[in-house]
C-alpha cells in the first residue's frame, strides 16, 4: 500500500496538476505565449512547493531513515528524500533561467509543462522500490526529456539530437524492460525486496539468468548515466538540445538514474553476493578518463560540458563499485551527486545566459567574457573549478570522501586505492580544458569591447548556484551530514 500523504504522491498532486494546467490555461488565451513569464513564475512555484514538502518532512522528522528494503511501491526514506531535493533543486534552476532563455521561443507553456511531468518522473524513480513502478517512472521522466531535446523544431541539429536522444533511450528502456522480465520470471515479485530476497536463494542452475538480468540492469542504466561504453548519445543529443534542457538532462535526469541503480544494481551486487566491483571500477576509470579526453579536444561549450558530465559520472561510480565495501564510498557518491546537480548546471545555465546574448556556444565566444558579462564569467568559472575539484568550493569535498574511500577499501581490495589515483589524475586533466575557457574569459581579448547586459534571471539563478559551491565548499557538514545519513545500511558488506 501507497499512503495518500506520502511525499512522492503529494508532490506527484501538485507537479502534475500544475504541469496540466498550464497548457490547458494556454490554450484558452487568444493570445499564445503572452503570458510568458506567468507559465514559468507558475512551474517555479510549484517547483518550489514540492522541494519544502521534502524539506519540512526531514525536519519534522516524518521521512523515515534511509532503507534497502521495503515492501511498498514507494517507500518515504531519506534515501529518496535525498535524491528528490537533488533532482528538485535542478528543475527549480532551470525553470528560472528558463524565463529570459526561452522568452523568444513559441509555446512556452508546453515547454514549462514538459519539465514539471519530468520532474514528477524523477522524484517517483527515487522514491521506488518496486521495478513496474520504477519503469513506469522512467518513462514519465524519459518521454517529455525526449520532446524537450528537440523543442526548436526548426533547427535540423535539435531535431538530430532528440532522434539519437530518442533512439538510445529507448533502447535502453527496452534492455530494462527485458530485465525486469528475467527478475520477475525468476523470482514471481516486482518488488525490489522480495526479488532481492528471492535471488539469495535461487538454485544454482538458474544463477546465469540472475547474472544476465543483473548485467541487462547495468546496461539499461549505463545508457541514462552515459556510462563508458554507453555514452555515445550524449554530446549530441546536449548540444543540439536548447541549453537549459541540456542542464537538466546533466544535472538531473542522470541523477535519476543513479537512484535507479543504487536501488537495483548495489543492493543486487550485496544480496547475491557477486564480485562485480572491479567491472564496475574499470568502467568508472574508462568513464572518466575517455571523458576527460574527449572534452579536451571540443570547441563548443555544451559539447565540453557535456563530455565533463561523462567524466564525472565516472568519479560517482568510483564510489558505486566500492558501495559493499565502505559506508564512506557510497556517502562520497551520493555527496558528489548533490554537488554536481549544481555545480553542472551553474556551468549549463551560465553557458545560455552566453547564447542568449550571442547567439553561440562556441568558446571563441567567451573572449574577453570577463569584462563583457562579469557577473555570468565569474559564476563559469567558480563552476568550473569546483568541478575540478579545486579547494575550497564543495567540489573539492565529495572527491576528497570518494578518493578517501578508495585509499581505505585497500585492505578489502587491492585495486582501490588505483581508483583514487585515476581519480586524481583526471581531476588534473580535466584543469586542462576547465583553465582554457577560464583563460579565454579573463586573458584574451574580444574584438568587441564594452559591458553587455546579463539577463537578470539568469544572473540571480547564477548567484544563488554560486553561494551555494562557495558556502558549502568553506562549510560543508550539512551536506555531508545529509549524504551520511541517506545511505541504505545494506550497502556495506559484513
Amino acid at each position: 500500500m501507497v499512503e495518500i500523504f506520502s511525499t512522492p504522491i503529494l508532490i506527484t498532486i501538485i507537479l502534475g496538476t500544475v504541469g496540466l494546467v498550464i497548457p490547458v490555461i494556454d490554450a484558452m488565451r487568444k493570445e499564445k505565449g503572452a503570458s510568458h513569464k506567468a507559465y514559468g513564475s507558475i512551474a517555479f512555484g510549484a517547483l518550489i512547493v514540492s522541494i519544502f514538502i521534502i524539506m519540512a518532512r526531514i525536519f519534522s522528522g516524518e521521512t523515515l531513515p534511509a532503507v534497502a528494503f521495503a515492501d511498498t511501491v514507494l517507500t518515504d526514506d531519506l534515501f529518496g528524500a535525498f535524491f528528490g531535493v537533488a533532482m528538485l533543486i535542478v528543475a527549480i534552476i532551470v525553470t528560472a533561467s528558463s524565463i529570459d532563455y526561452m522568452k523568444k521561443v513559441a509555446n512556452p507553456a508546453p515547454y514549462y509543462s514538459l519539465i514539471l511531468l519530468s520532474s514528477i518522473g524523477m522524484v517517483l524513480i527515487a522514491y521506488s522500490t518496486d521495478l513496474v513502478m520504477l519503469i513506469v517512472a522512467w518513462e514519465l521522466m524519459s518521454i517529455p526529456t525526449y520532446v524537450l531535446a528537440g523543442f526548436h523544431k526548426k533547427d535540423p541539429v535539435s531535431n538530430e539530437a532528440a532522434i539519437k536522444y530518442f533512439l538510445f533511450g529507448a533502447l535502453s528502456s527496452g534492455i530494462l524492460v527485458y530485465a525486469i522480465s528475467l527478475a520477475y520470471g525468476l523470482t514471481g515479485s516486482t518488488n525490489i525486496a522480495v526479488v532481492l530476497q528471492a535471488l539469495t536463494q535461487l538454485e544454482s542452475d538458474l544463477s546465469p539468468i540472475a547474472l544476465m538480468s543483473l548485467a541487462m540492469f547495468i546496461a539499461g542504466f549505463g545508457f541514462k548515466l552515459a556510462l563508458v561504453p554507453f555514452h555515445m548519445w550524449l554530446p549530441d543529443a546536449y548540444e543540439g538540445s536548447p541549453t537549459t534542457v541540456s542542464a537538466f538532462l546533466a544535472a538531473a535526469t542522470k541523477k535519476a538514474g543513479f537512484a535507479a541503480a543504487l536501488r537495483v544494481i548495489i543492493l543486487g551486487m550485496v544480496a547475491l553476493n557477486l564480485d562485480w566491483s572491479l567491472t564496475l571500477g574499470i568502467l568508472a576509470i574508462l568513464t572518466m578518463t575517455i571523458g576527460n579526453l574527449a572534452a579536451l579536444t571540443q570547441k563548443s561549450m555544451t559539447r565540453m560540458l557535456a563530455y565533463s558530465s561523462i567524466a564525472h559520472a565516472g568519479y560517482i561510480l568510483i564510489g558505486l563499485s566500492l558501495a559493499p565495501f565502505s559506508t564512506l564510498a557510497m556517502q562520497g557518491s551520493l555527496f558528489h551527486i548533490l554537488n554536481h546537480a549544481v555545480m553542472k548546471s551553474a556551468a549549463f545555465i551560465a553557458a545560455a545566459g552566453v547564447v542568449v546574448v550571442f547567439a553561440t556556444s562556441n568558446i571563441d565566444s567567451y573572449k574577453g567574457l570577463g569584462k563583457r558579462m562579469p557577473i555570468t564569467a565569474m559564476v563559469m568559472s567558480v563552476s568550473l573549478l569546483a568541478l575540478a575539484g579545486v579547494p575550497p568550493l564543495n567540489g573539492f569535498w565529495s572527491k576528497f570522501i570518494l578518493f578517501a574511500a578508495a585509499v581505505d577499501s585497500g585492505p578489502f581490495v587491492g585495486w582501490g586505492p588505483y581508483l583514487a589515483i585515476a581519480g586524481i589524475l583526471n581531476s588534473a586533466l580535466s584543469l586542462g580544458y576547465y583553465a582554457w575557457v577560464i583563460r579565454r574569459m579573463y586573458f584574451d581579448e574580444s574584438a568587441t569591447a564594452g559591458r553587455i547586459k546579463e539577463p537578470r534571471i539568469i544572473v540571480a539563478v547564477l548567484i544563488f548556484a554560486m553561494v551555494f559551491m562557495v558556502g558549502f565548499g568553506i562549510y560543508p557538514a550539512p551536506l555531508i551530514d545529509f549524504s551520511s545519513s541517506s545511505v541504505p545500511p545494506i550497502a556495506v558488506v559484513p
